[in-house]
């Protein structure tokens, strides 16, 4: 087959500008053949190469006395003590997006997010016992939202209640900003033992190169370019570039991945994601100081007649890449044939810089290897910082009763219910808390231990003020940790951005950077992994900035978890201070459309301060409940945990910032004993206020009351009634 001459307008297809394209001819001292371009393209875009972000991402603090792998790999991994028997035990994690190929084909976007973020826990030799998704779509109103909703949602459901995996929290929001570029953040986590952690970093010259798993189609070929574009109104013509997920062959991969691991045959393995056979071979190669060659006429296909480009960028899913040990080559093979998966060696790592790939007898590429990745382009992009937010406007005032109803119906503050009831929370039976409240738990089987996990971000805050809004992002991950007991132990981040080309839109990147930062070093939560997603734009119109944190933290025993139901007659103290923070609140932005005002402040030191307290307070019985304050302020903290307990409340008197403004830093707590509690907080040097009680079936703001079950109807049918 004849291949396209290289012209113009097949580099700007393939994403490449001019001058990164006078590079390669710089490099290669020649044209590139069609193939070489596409592995180019594949590896220079932003989706692999980060070159756009890598600069600020280096800033990030990564280590800690907990963090035993950050960065770089396909997951990171973070120590949580040894086990009933003394071995050492891990978590691993880590949080991806798969935004693009959700918009364009949501039931198998998703499912392809879900699967490749299990892939990457597993390939390390983890065995995944949660998961989570962060969503952001359209308006309601919008054409293609409620589609999209239900697409994406049955593709997560579908994918991880097949794999066997229980989807324990996450995130739902709508906002104009989405319209026309939804998110679909994809998390999930594993164990291992810290002896038998796997790496992906290739070692030994002249190590066989074996591809394992499924067979490799034309599904998703150039899959990583178009999640490095904007969209525009030839969208449905992506169509083809969103691969095809099966969860039962990812899960026969799972299983005979792991007890390959088992054999001792494994010197480094990698997952085939993004850019599939090319990254993956790259990315070995480049942290090993190796070269590979690759011969594609071994290569198990499911289509005729494929081409090397197409093979090379193919993102068919549920493929491992691994370099073996050649003495162990026929134990190696005999697991994947009990599991009935492809098992065959492409290739061989060679001493040179070189990625060398045949096919049919001919040389189709012949490239410098570390060009391609750990030399790949990088940039600093010009970026300006945010304006300062103008002041506030005058407060509509409502009642506060109804203004809490209206709130609670809104898709954005109703009952999730219709979403996660989709996903299986309970599979492996060791998920102790389910989706719904601050943060998921799950058992760490057969010992005392569990893990808590949660997922945070709000984008109008990162929108008017990135640095307050990034900071924000990791301490509501930080309290949500804390208001189930749990010790928070380190962070993976999702960066969702538009173009990063634009001064302003790399200017938000930045700011949210630096927030990022200052917030895990004053929490002493690390990020280990990691995402960027950018170019999240259609015809030019931006997301709102989306730093997702996905966050862990860890429980040593039962004893130590928190309710979120308090008991009838408990009071409920609020914890941290209250000064009356409009801007940008769910109040305004959801009772009145008025986005204004600048974000809330967070003082990193009080966070930690007032976290550590609420932990203490458990350890010396003096709460039964805890819940964090963040979007809709005291009111809404208050409510669920009245729909928690199916029990009313009582809210002292307040004008409306009282109950709705969002200042940060804040618990509301139940307990039995008021004064103790509050003189422990004085000691503490915390803040803490009796501000009401638990008590009947009504819930009650000052001197207005409603039946709670008035407020629970609005709150279970406002997002159900207009998704189905």
């Amino acid at each position: 087959m004849l291949e396209p001459e290289i012209t113009e307008d097949l580099i700007a297809k393939h994403g490449l500008k001019p001058d990164e394209y006078a590079e390669i001819l710089r490099l290669l001292n020649r044209e590139p053949s069609f193939t070489e371009l596409g592995i180019f393209s594949a590896m220079w875009n932003e989706h692999c190469s980060y070159k756009s972000s890598k600069k600020w991402l280096r800033t990030l603090p990564t280590t800690g006395p907990q963090v035993i792998c950050g960065p770089g790999e396909n997951a990171g991994i973070v120590d949580i003590g040894v086990d009933e028997n003394g071995v050492g035990q891990c978590v691993v994690f880590k949080m991806e997006s798969h935004n693009h190929p959700s918009y364009i084909e949501p039931f198998q976007g998703a499912g392809t997010g879900m699967g490749g973020i299990l892939r990457d826990v597993f390939t390390m030799g983890a065995r995944p016992i949660a998961a989570m998704n962060a969503l952001s779509f359209g308006e309601i109103a919008h054409p293609k939202t409620k589609s999209l909703v239900n697409g994406v949602v049955a593709g997560i459901g579908g994918y991880g209640n097949c794999f066997g995996v229980p989807t324990v929290g996450g995130e739902l929001r709508f906002d104009a900003a989405y319209n026309g570029n939804c998110l679909v953040n994809a998390f999930a986590a594993g164990l291992a033992d810290t002896d038998k952690i796997f790496y992906s970093a290739a070692s030994g010259v002249g190590m066989p190169v074996v591809y394992l798993g499924a067979k490799t189609g034309r599904d998703g070929v150039g899959g990583a370019t178009m999640a490095s574009a904007e969209f525009d109104d030839t969208i449905e013509e992506k169509r083809p570039t969103v691969q095809v997920g099966d969860p039962f062959t990812e899960k026969r991969l799972m299983e005979a991945t792991l007890e390959l691991m088992a054999t001792g045959a494994v010197i480094s393995i990698q997952d085939m994601g993004a850019a599939g056979l090319t990254c993956s071979a790259v990315e070995m190669g480049d942290k090993g100081n190796l070269g590979v060659a690759l011969d594609l006429d071994l290569v198990p296909v499911r289509e005729e007649r494929m081409t090397a480009y197409e093979m090379m960028l193919s993102e068919s899913q549920e493929r491992m890449l691994m370099v073996l040990n050649p003495e162990l080559e026929a134990e190696a093979k005999a697991v994947f044939d009990k599991w009935d998966l492809d098992f065959a060696i492409v290739g061989e790592t060679i001493a040179e810089d070189r990625f060398i790939v045949r096919h049919g007898g001919e040389i189709k590429a012949d490239l410098p290897l570390k060009a391609l990745s750990g030399s790949a382009p990088e940039y600093d992009r010009p970026w300006v910082e945010t304006p300062k937010a103008a002041p506030v406007g005058p407060i509509d005032e409502a009642e506060p009763l109804n203004a809490l109803l209206t709130l609670i119906g809104r898709p954005n503050f109703a009952s999730r219910a219709w979403v996660y009831e989709q996903y299986d929370t309970m599979v492996m039976a060791d998920t102790l808390r389910q989706p719904g409240g601050d943060a998921g738990v799950v058992r760490v089987h057969g010992s005392q231990k569990s893990l808590a996990f949660t997922s945070d971000v709000t984008p109008r805050y990162c929108h008017a003020n990135p640095f307050e809004g990034g900071k924000q992002a990791v301490a509501e991950a930080y309290r949500n940790l804390c208001t189930t007991g749990a010790k928070p132990l380190a962070t993976t981040d999702n960066l969702n951005f538009g173009n990063p080309e634009k001064p302003e839109i790399m200017g938000q990147f930045v700011g949210c950077i630096k927030g990022i930062s200052a917030a895990v070093e004053a929490l002493d939560m690390p990020i280990v992994s990691g995402n960027v997603s950018l170019y999240n734009e259609t015809d030019g119109v931006a997301i709102l900035p989306t730093p997702t944190i996905g966050a862990v933290g860890l429980l040593d025993t039962p004893a130590q978890m928190i309710a979120t139901a308090p008991n009838d007659g408990d009071s409920l103290v609020l914890i941290g201070e209250t000064h009356g923070h409009m801007g940008q609140s769910a109040y305004l932005a959801e009772l009145f459309k008025r986005c204004e005002g600048d974000a809330p402040p967070v003082d990193l030191a009080r966070e930690k301060a007032a976290g550590e307290f609420v932990r203490q307070a458990k350890s010396q019985d003096l709460i039964t409940a805890a819940h964090d304050l963040s979007d809709g302020g005291l009111a809404v903290a208050a409510l669920e945990m009245a729909f928690a307990a199916d029990l009313g409340i009582s809210l002292s008197e307040g004008d409306i910032a009282w109950f709705f403004a969002e200042d940060q830093g804040r618990y509301l707590l139940s307990t039995t004993c008021p004064d103790r509690l509050i003189a422990a907080a004085q000691t503490a040097g915390v803040t803490a206020a009796t501000v009401g009680t638990v008590k009947g079936h009504s819930v009650a703001l000052g001197q207005h009351s409603l039946p709670l079950e008035d407020l629970r109807a609005a709150y279970r049918s406002g997002l159900a009634d207009v998704l189905d």
